[in-house]
This record gives C-alpha cells, sequence and structure tokens, in this order.
C-alpha cells in the first residue's frame, strides 16, 4: 500500500512531510477497517481509495489560504486528514453532524498524533467557533448557495470558501448571491478523467 500511495503521490507534484505516505497508509487502512463495521465512505476498493479519497482531497491543497482551516461537512475526514498530515504547521477543524464519522476522525488524529486537527460533532450552521477561518473547505456537501448559506459567516475577512465539486456547476454558480465572487479551476485528478472536478474559490465581496 505504501508503495502505490507514494507512486500516486509522485504524480500530484507536491512537496510532502517525511513519514507522510506512511500515515496516508494508516488512515487508509483504518477507514478500510472501520468500514466493515460503520459505513463510514461508499468507496471500499483500497486503489479507489488513494484516488477518490487521497487525492482527490490531496488536489486542494494549492487553494488553501492561511493558517486556520475549516472542513465543513467533513464526513471521514476528508479533504480534511490528508491536507492535515500534509500542511502540520496549519490547524484544522473538521465539523460533522455524523457521530461515528466524528469518531472515526478523532481516532485518526490520536492514532497519528495530528495536533494541528480538532474534530467537532455539530451541524455546520450550529457551530460557534471563538473566530472565523483564513479557509473553509466542504467537498460534495450540498450546492453552493447551500454552503454559503450555512458556512459562509464563517469565512474571515480575507478568507475564502473553496468547494470541491465535480463537473463544471454552471447552474450552481447562477444561483450562487451576488455578494460572493468566485473564482473556478479545474483539478486534474491523477487517475480520474480530466474535467471530471473542480474548485469554486469563493470570497465575500
Amino acid at each position: 500500500m505504501i508503495e502505490t500511495i507514494q507512486k500516486a503521490l509522485s504524480e500530484l507534484g507536491q512537496e510532502f512531510p517525511d513519514g507522510a505516505a506512511e500515515r496516508f497508509a494508516t488512515l487508509l487502512d483504518e477507514l478500510s477497517r472501520w468500514n466493515q463495521r460503520v459505513n463510514l465512505t461508499a468507496i471500499r476498493d483500497p486503489g479507489e481509495m488513494i484516488t477518490g479519497h487521497l487525492l482527490d482531497s490531496l488536489v486542494a491543497r494549492p487553494l488553501l489560504h492561511g493558517t486556520r482551516i475549516l472542513d465543513v461537512g467533513t464526513g471521514a475526514g476528508f479533504p480534511g486528514l490528508p491536507l492535515a498530515i500534509s500542511e502540520p504547521a496549519r490547524t484544522f477543524e473538521l465539523v460533522d453532524g455524523n457521530n461515528k464519522k466524528i469518531m472515526f476522525v478523532q481516532h485518526i488524529a490520536a492514532l497519528l498524533g495530528l495536533a494541528n486537527v480538532k474534530a467537532v460533532k455539530s451541524r455546520t450552521e450550529d457551530y460557534a467557533p471563538d473566530d472565523r477561518f483564513d479557509t473553509v473547505i466542504a467537498r460534495a456537501v450540498g450546492p453552493l448557495v447551500r454552503l454559503v448559506e450555512i458556512a459562509g459567516h464563517h469565512v474571515g475577512e480575507d478568507g475564502v470558501f473553496v468547494a470541491l465539486k465535480g463537473r463544471y456547476p454552471a447552474e450552481e454558480l447562477e444561483e450562487l448571491p451576488e455578494r460572493w465572487k468566485y473564482v473556478v479551476e479545474r483539478l486534474d485528478v491523477p487517475g480520474l478523467e480530466q474535467g471530471s472536478r473542480h474548485a469554486v474559490t469563493m470570497r465575500p465581496r
């Protein structure tokens, strides 16, 4: 698994901290183990997990701003956990309303000694942190208009809201309130069809 992960990471063209591949392997091994008892994710094949969870999260790394990151609707910890492993100098708060999924995130953070990860069981719209964030990120959580409705207030003054999407979300962009300006970028995930992933980076006007 580690060699397969290292080969996949090399295709991203990113630098990673020492031991990152081993940590990613532990993350995916534990995800497979927990998935046998608790339904955490629909992707269960180890190879598909590398592409569909790990690489699909890490392609968002260049879009992060600042040091305080909020991952809303994190599920089993994606994209937050792979990003936190890759970016030990940044702090990540991972929020989800599903208790079993947050228990898994807490388990991984403790197992890997991720001092920069805080896992919180809460609905996004009910979450009340002490301060706003440099980057709010969401992956496969909902339409853009719903995302800014439930989490837009968490974006700091100079912060960004990064929404990870599949195909180019033309209809969703049309419905986005005018107070949000945006840039759309295509994300190329090794192993996935080109044009199948996009990121919408939004800023309050």
